[in-house]
């Protein structure tokens, strides 16, 4: 099998899904296909070009035997706004669209949405060589735009909506990572696709790490009770929000925060002006660094600001869980985090509306031995749904399906 690849995010990055992307090119390699990649430079999550390369000529290199093509893209200084966002994702549209002139057709295309630009770029590759295209979606941008308040527009949200169902609608399958991600996009589809559940994984390296190390399962909550929040900081999440609730209370905790993105900057200058020693913020960490973190906190923090819907689902969540570390996770309780934490008792689950609930719920969870094992051995036992093998031979098995199809039409 010959398979293109579209996404923005991969190797080295690690933020935002990259991790994962780039493991399942590397699995599919291992498994004897042949995987093509068109990507862009390094720059996730601190949103700045970290190869230092001119960001406008195309490269090519291999990696872990993947033919990577890399095509520059705008990196805007505030990605919080509407327009650099808007550029943002036109930019990578226009820049993948110099590889249409190649005229190199591959068995089967997958595109990776966070990004609607590498979407577009996909939807008139269609138009050109006719490949069966599969839109594997992360985010829904329409819908986290809106959800995030990057976008306050109504006429604009409209038009984004009706575009973005537009372009998914090019596909010949979909799939994504959430179940409720996978109900809303059956509200957007026109031609009755195909839409596979396919779950993020723990990436290979990541797993290496993890069974190095003995289990926390049993372990109890120390003194000062210590939290952990790892990964982007953008608008969706509201993290600056929760601090602020948390740093009110008497509690007795420590919580690092170590990221970078959008809002990076000003949750760092916060934390360095609120003066309160219980919080601590970190550059983003690497995946052992990540990792030792994750055995070393009782509790890890996701949050996500109201209304978000089924926009997004966290890709951290999953190294959490194969770590034994229970989650706190501040949410809609509906929306695929709040739903996957609360079926599988995975932690503690508070609605914004709610959040002057969350020390009670916190120190009731703590003063519990029995409580804080079992939330501790539920995150184990809900790991192994995620395990990289499975996904990976999932993916591999309907695409020969899509390839097949497409020869019968």
């Amino acid at each position: 099998m010959r398979l293109l690849v579209i996404t923005n995010l991969f190797f080295p990055d690690r933020g935002g899904g990259a991790s994962v992307f780039s493991d399942l090119c590397f699995g599919l390699v291992q498994r004897g296909h042949e995987v093509t990649v068109y990507g862009t430079y390094p720059y996730y999550p601190e949103w700045k070009n970290k190869s230092g390369s001119n960001l406008w000529r195309r490269t090519r290199e291999s990696v872990q035997g993947v033919d990577l093509h890399r095509y520059g893209l705008f990196i805007p200084d505030n990605p919080s706004k509407l327009i650099p966002r808007i550029l943002y994702e036109l930019s990578f549209a226009a820049s993948l669209s110099r590889s249409l002139f190649r005229f190199r057709r591959f068995d089967a295309v997958m595109v990776f949405c966070p990004l609607a630009g590498a979407v577009a770029y996909s939807a008139v590759r269609k138009l050109f060589f006719r490949e069966p295209l599969w839109l594997n979606v992360q985010d829904i941008p329409a819908d986290a735009a809106v959800a995030s308040g990057i976008s306050r527009f109504e006429l604009f949200n409209w038009l984004g909506g009706a575009v973005q169902r537009w372009l998914f609608n090019r596909a010949n399958v979909w799939s994504s990572i959430a179940p409720a991600m996978v109900d809303r996009l059956e509200s957007m589809r026109k031609k009755d696709q195909p839409i596979h559940f396919c779950p993020n994984f723990l990436n290979a390296s990541m797993a290496a790490i993890i069974d190095q190390c003995e289990s926390k399962v049993g372990r109890p909550a120390q003194k000062s009770v210590r939290l952990l929040y790892a990964g982007n900081i953008g608008k969706k999440q509201g993290l600056l929000e929760f601090c602020r609730v948390l740093s009110k209370t008497d509690m007795d905790f420590r919580f690092r925060i170590h990221g970078n993105g959008g809002e990076a900057a000003r949750m760092r200058a916060w934390v360095a002006e609120c003066n309160d020693n219980r919080f601590q913020f970190g550059d983003f960490l690497d995946e052992k660094a990540f990792i030792e973190a994750l055995f070393d906190t009782d509790f890890f923090v996701i949050t996500e600001k109201p209304g978000v819907g089924a926009s997004f689902f966290p890709s951290k969540l999953v190294p959490s869980l194969a770590t034994g570390s229970p989650v706190l996770c501040v949410c809609d309780p509906d929306g695929p985090l709040g739903t996957e934490v609360q079926e599988h008792n995975l932690g503690i689950c508070i609605e914004w509306p709610q959040i002057d609930s969350l020390v009670p719920r916190l120190q009731a969870t703590l003063q519990s031995s029995d409580q804080l094992e079992k939330m501790q051995g539920n995150a184990c036992r809900r790991a192994e749904f995620y395990q990289r093998s499975t996904v990976i031979q999932k993916i591999e098995r309907e695409l020969h399906r899509l390839i097949q199809g497409n020869a019968r039409e």
